[in-house]
């Protein structure tokens, strides 16, 4: 495996660890194999919500463009991807959940200069592409959250009369 693919599911997986360990403590009647499954499926969404981000980012700069430039897409790269895997790291929600937004941000700032290169974009317009599609991404993979929380939530049981 590429380091980049590595970087991108220990990144996934720590951001799971961080959304998930705390409703785990809150519920002590799980098994460890269920909370070690939910840990790994959940990893494995959050790398491809990273994955996808600079591909998001990419395409919307092209719908922006009037006549979009070919050139090389925008991808990760052990550069770009180390202070993303720090954010993840930082997910936990007694660590600081400002210091892992700023993280995002820097992470968003680090990505708008290869697709302003890239695309032709002013670095102002590619960070607004970057930060429109990370916002999308978020707010998709938290609906479906929501989705899989609600589906999956246990009843208690009905008393009968």
């Amino acid at each position: 495996m590429s380091p980049v693919v590595v970087l991108l599911l220990f990144a996934g997986l720590s951001e799971a660890a961080g959304r998930i360990l705390p409703l785990v403590s809150r519920r002590p009647g799980m098994s460890r194999t269920f909370v070690a499954g939910l840990l790994v499926a959940a990893g494995l969404v959050e790398a491809a919500v990273f994955t996808l981000w600079p591909l998001t980012a990419w395409t919307l700069a092209e719908l922006v463009l009037s006549s979009p430039t070919p050139g090389d897409e925008l991808l990760w790269t052990p550069v770009l991807v180390a202070p993303l895997v720090l954010a993840a790291v930082l997910a936990f929600p007694l660590l600081g959940p400002l210091l892992h937004l700023l993280l995002f941000v820097g992470v968003g700032a680090g990505l708008a200069g290869p697709l302003a290169t890239a695309t032709g974009l002013g670095w102002w317009g590619a960070a607004g592409c970057v930060a429109v599609s990370g916002a999308a991404l978020g707010v998709v993979v938290e609906a479906v959250r929501r989705l899989v929380v609600r589906i999956s939530a246990t009843r208690g049981p009905e008393v009968i009369a």
